[in-house]
């Protein structure tokens, strides 16, 4: 009997079924926190059991603790280390493979693994010596398109003729320096296998089993490899849950998940829906949000865990109130870890303002401080050399970013200026003279994301009579963040505030968690309104932030509640808006776009 063998023992009977499952291919789909890589992972070990041999198989994940995890609980039943299956990400199967096949993409063994920083050099020099200036196109864009035609397996016809000009000359240059870039990693390996029938073959008879954790993330290029390693012996097994597919803008297509059965049409479907993370309301409130969506593999997600506390949703006057109103909230939490996420970067400045200000330790998880980001300390750079022109630590700043004309002028004119104009006009000064904007793009791909910190440094300059107040305040805030200030914990709480994005948070848990920002133009961002897609998308996102949270959740914001607010069935919140001093949501009368 299936209960008799130790991976399946603590299972549910979903759970079980998908472990135990022989047939071909299948498809775990998994709510959140319903124990898919568990699932996952003793589906491999399964496999170890009833005797297939563990160098046959590949298991594929997308982080190190998901393959961390598969190791540690096959590790036991391998006779021998090299008796291991391959688990790992794509990139680092697919630079296995290339290291027998390098040849075959005219590189030898030996090649070198070029990393973003490395690619970016090279665009530039290839465009030095084209004559190409970055006012026409800048290198960081030429990388993002170079990138889109190898991770979806475009054609370089399809492009500009300045793109497709760089990208064959880039090519050339790669193969010329025996290196690779991370994209190729994968996409070389697919064109290998489209055109040398006879060297996929040799990977078919090499690996019977494929398990792919994390399906909806997968793209183009990731979906043609596990097409082709998978389609002789049909031994595939995939887990994901549709509702948490949330990195579109890396290139990832859910659509592969949702036509998972229109690939394989023997598959088998088992859905994990039964949550052992978090409350009882909870879930109910996540799932009602996230059931709006169209496109999408239905789940009811259920739990036995308790019902716990109701959601709070407070509504703020500003900014600077909902993040000084989380903070005291944080300040009165006595055990258990705490999380405060948020939509963007930009919004990390004013919660860990507030945190400092409440000697509240906390760390930001995947990201840089407000006042590290370069953006912000080049804006700052500028304002104090307006306000002390014998600052010549900032001096240095300016003349290291921007090039000596550029530098010479804001040099000389901010100091004369600094005496007349107040900081935000300084601001607006600096970013037309040195063109800021023009600056960013050219030399970062995420040039809109550090936009969106230039201005939050904006907002929070114009909260200010002088540009000294300014200045002192932003001084004020460096110092208590800095290692030699000691913050103490409040209430003997031990924990950290950890602070991230939302899409940082993915596959996270935390047992109180603060979602921040949840208005209009934030949560659904502003730059999702055009098309339904986007909007689902961020509605997913608002559902993966709420279902990080174990035991508590409060959703905050200031301006015009989120849609996806008034999605919460209103029996499983507590609603307060300190504005108005009411207890009800707002009419919401038309105020959002809507798709039919």
């Amino acid at each position: 009997m299936a209960a008799d063998f130790k991976q399946t023992k603590n299972l549910n009977d979903p759970q079980r079924e998908a472990v135990e499952y022989t047939g071909g291919p299948i498809l775990i789909a998994a709510g959140a926190g319903s124990g898919k890589t568990k699932t996952l992972t003793s589906r491999l070990a399964r496999l170890i059991e009833k005797g297939v041999a563990p160098s046959k198989i590949v298991a594929i994940t997308f982080t190190n603790k998901a393959a961390n995890e598969m190791r540690e609980r096959v590790a036991g039943q391998l006779a021998t280390a090299g008796d291991a299956p391959f688990i790992g990400t794509f990139h680092s199967f697919c630079a296995r493979i290339l290291k027998d096949e390098a040849h075959l993409a005219n590189r030898s063994p030996n090649f070198t693994i070029y990393d973003a920083d490395d690619s970016l050099s090279l665009i530039k020099k290839i465009m030095k010596a084209a004559d190409i200036s970055k006012d026409v196109i800048s290198p960081a864009v030429l990388q993002n398109k170079i990138s889109q035609i190898k991770s979806e397996m475009l054609s370089p016809d399809d492009f500009d003729k300045i793109t497709k000009k760089i990208y064959e000359k880039y090519e050339t240059a790669l193969t010329t320096n025996n290196a690779f870039d991370f994209d190729d990693l994968i996409t070389k390996v697919v064109q290998i296998f489209e055109n040398r029938p006879e060297i996929l073959k040799k990977y078919h008879e090499k690996y019977s089993h494929i398990l792919v954790d994390e399906y909806q993330d997968i793209n183009s290029s990731q979906y043609k490899l596990i097409r082709f390693l998978a389609e002789q012996q049909k031994n595939l097994s995939v887990g994901g849950d549709d509702q948490q597919a949330i990195y579109s803008f890396r290139g990832a297509d859910f659509r592969n998940f949702l036509n998972f059965q229109n690939d394989w049409p023997d598959a088998k479907i088992v859905k994990l829906e039964q949550n052992y993370r978090s409350s009882g309301t909870i879930i109910s409130a996540a799932s009602a949000v996230v059931q709006k969506n169209k496109l999408q593999t239905p789940k009811k997600l259920w739990t036995e865990n308790a019902a716990g506390e109701k959601i709070k949703i407070i509504r703020a006057a500003s900014r600077e109130e909902e993040a000084m109103l989380v903070a005291g909230q944080i300040g009165q939490i006595k055990e258990g870890s705490v999380a405060v996420l948020y939509r963007t970067n930009a919004q990390s400045r004013a919660i860990e303002q507030s945190l400092l200000s409440a000697s509240i330790p906390y760390r930001i998880f995947g990201g840089i401080k407000f006042y590290e980001r370069k953006e912000v300390k080049d804006l700052l750079a500028g304002l104090r050399l307006a306000y002390n022109p014998a600052d010549a630590v900032s001096e240095e700043r300016i003349g290291k970013t921007f090039d000596k004309k550029t530098a010479a002028y804001l040099v000389q004119e901010l100091p004369r200026l600094g005496e007349r104009l107040n900081q935000l006009e300084l601001i607006n000064f600096f970013m037309e003279n040195a063109n800021y904007v023009d600056y960013l793009q050219k030399e970062y791909k995420n040039f809109s994301e550090r936009l969106e910190n230039i201005n939050e440094l904006i907002s929070f300059a114009g909260q200010f009579k002088t540009l000294w107040e300014f200045l002192e305040k932003v001084s004020l805030l460096q110092t208590m963040d800095s290692p030699a200030s000691k913050l103490t914990t409040n209430n003997s709480r031990l924990t950290t505030t950890s602070l991230m994005t939302i899409h940082m948070a993915k596959g996270l848990e935390f047992d109180n968690v603060f979602v921040v920002g949840c208005s209009e133009g934030l949560l659904p961002h502003e730059r999702s309104y055009g098309a339904l897609d986007d909007l689902e998308e961020e509605r997913r996102l608002m559902y993966v932030a709420m279902t990080r949270a174990r035991k508590k959740l409060c959703l905050s914001l200031s301006g015009t509640p989120s849609r996806f607010v008034y999605e919460i069935p209103e029996h499983l919140s507590d609603f307060v808006d300190l504005t108005t001093g009411k207890y009800a949501l707002p009419d919401e009368d038309e105020m959002y776009i809507e798709y039919e």
